[in-house]
């Protein structure tokens, strides 16, 4: 039975609390948060032990493993105590906001197992979609596109101070919403050898300092990659990622996915999972988590660990680079 802990109390935190308290050989035994009225919401609803600091809870409670689902800047920090203590880490991305802190990752995963919750790595049809790569029915992978528009106003970057700013956050549009995303192609096309992008902040001006929209340009030898991310949009329509192959198109939007191929579109048969959250998160949450726990009690490598995470984070720093630029 493994002893968890959870610290910060935002909307996620929630999920990963219903998902560990489902799993038979986990007990989620205790929560932190420097506002002791949530932790303690959390705790009553879950039966677990409330904490009103990180450090408390780690010298408070023999734990096994710790969930981080606090502010950006605040992760490698926090494994890196959570990995001295050996206890194992299961974090939020962005795991960091810049290259110190993603050494910071690197060094607490060679110490435990690290996990980094890039949840839609497990969603059904991205599962479906990496069988096909690799079957290489349509011939070669030519280019992938992908859409994220989404609605952040105001209104979300008030709460808790800490979004919306270089410093706490480390960026906007695309490191908080669109992560996941960039991840997937990433992984599904490899490392890109080309990196180019332009970030700009359209419709918040003078009210955060990050950027609310964001484009990339991605190559690697034959294959062209575009990301084009943006929350100054109306609502949170379903993310759209779609390969482009020799003879085919694949088309992977919400829960679906879809074969276009001779003037024909077949919707192709994928596992679904309950979504937990908000529905454009994806489904992936509950596998992520369990593959985690799974891993840790066969001792075997994870497929979110720091290591499978290192293309993305160094395509999504070297974005941060190219736009030095305050908005």
């Amino acid at each position: 039975m493994y002893r968890v802990g959870i610290v910060g109390f935002g909307g996620i935190s929630g999920v990963h609390a219903r998902v560990l308290s489902g799993m038979e050989n986990v007990s989620l035994a205790a929560c932190a948060d420097i506002q002791p009225n949530k932790a303690q919401a959390l705790a009553d609803q879950f039966g677990c032990r409330a904490y009103d600091s990180f450090i408390g809870m780690l010298e408070g409670e023999p734990l096994d493993a710790v969930h981080i689902c606090t502010p950006h800047h605040l992760h490698p920090m926090m494994a890196g105590e959570a990995a001295r203590r050996g206890i194992a880490v299961f974090t939020e991305k962005p795991p960091a906001i810049d290259l110190a802190g993603w050494e910071e990752i690197k060094a607490a995963a060679r110490l435990v197992p690290l996990g980094v919750c890039f949840q839609n790595r497990y969603n059904g049809n991205v599962l479906a979609c990496e069988q096909i790569l690799r079957e290489g029915l349509y011939g070669p992978l030519l280019g992938i596109r992908a859409f994220v528009t989404w609605s952040r106003g105001e209104n979300y970057y008030a709460p808790g101070g800490w979004k919306g700013r270089w410093a706490t956050e480390g960026g906007g549009a695309l490191i908080n919403q669109a992560i996941h995303t960039l991840d997937l192609i990433i992984r599904l096309m490899g490392r890109p050898d080309q990196v180019a992008s332009t970030i700009a902040n359209h419709h918040l001006q003078g009210r955060i300092q990050v950027e609310d929209t964001a484009e990339v340009w991605m190559k690697r030898g034959d294959t062209t990659a575009l990301l084009y991310a943006s929350t100054a949009y109306a609502a949170d329509a379903p993310v759209l990622l779609e390969l482009q192959f020799q003879d085919a198109v694949l088309r992977l939007e919400d829960d679906r996915l879809e074969l276009r191929r001779q003037g024909e579109t077949t919707r192709l048969p994928c596992p679904a999972d309950e979504k937990m959250g908000l529905s454009y998160w994806g489904a992936g949450h509950k596998r992520c988590i369990e593959d985690f726990y799974r891993c840790l009690a066969h001792r075997q490598r994870y497929k979110n660990n720091a290591d499978s995470c290192e293309d993305t984070m160094q395509v999504l720093l070297k974005v941060y680079e190219q736009n030095t630029v305050v908005l």
